[in-house]
């Protein structure tokens, strides 16, 4: 007898899927893919409820090396190494509807929860040092390449696209955070946004 399965309505967490057995369709071969190919960064552009969410999950759960979660998919006859990558995931959709100080201490709160991990710098006072130091102390400890993962990167900027005064200033305090991502390539294994 053929066991029931769920579509995973509104669940965009792939372990959480494969955990509960809901039904998923594999694109872990173009994961394998894109992970394993020339380009260190990759930048996804699609529509509102297009699986960017899901896909960013995954990532995060094959970056971590884990292989139980790939049983019976594509990748698990693609990848031989199955390493545990450090990983940065920050998801922006927390980051919404904001002002200025507001995303500076929302970027803030998220770097903090990384650097209860891997340590703080605390020369490094701005958001971007911060995030550059991250990577670089991740990078030491483990011996291993950073993976980040930005799930929503402009999620604070669409609400206030037609904004005149807000937009630029919001505008820069994303710039400015991401800006260690190309310094910090000889530590990078994969950047996703």
């Amino acid at each position: 007898m053929m066991q029931r399965r769920f579509y995973p309505v509104g669940i965009q967490t792939f372990s959480e899927i494969r955990e509960k057995n809901y039904l998923y369709i594999d694109k872990t071969g173009y994961v394998y893919r894109m992970t394993n190919s020339n380009s260190k960064y990759v930048f996804l552009s699609r529509p509102r409820r297009f699986g960017k969410s899901l896909l960013t999950s995954t990532l995060h759960s094959y970056f971590e090396g884990r292989k139980e979660l790939f049983e019976g998919l594509a990748i698990e006859g693609l990848e031989t190494e199955w390493t545990r990558y450090p990983v940065l995931h920050f998801d922006m959709s927390t980051a919404k509807h904001m002002d200025k100080d507001r995303l500076l201490s929302e970027l803030e709160r998220k770097l903090y929860g990384y650097e209860q991990i891997y340590g703080r710098d605390e020369s490094a006072i701005y958001t971007n040092q911060r995030l550059e130091s991250l990577i670089q102390r991740a990078y030491a400890q483990t011996g291993q390449k950073v993976v980040v993962l930005i799930d929503e990167y402009d999620a604070p900027l669409l609400d206030v696209v037609h904004e005149e005064k807000e937009l630029p200033k919001l505008r820069d305090v994303m710039r400015n955070f991401y800006s260690p991502l190309k310094a910090c390539d000889p530590y990078l294994r994969f950047v996703f946004l």
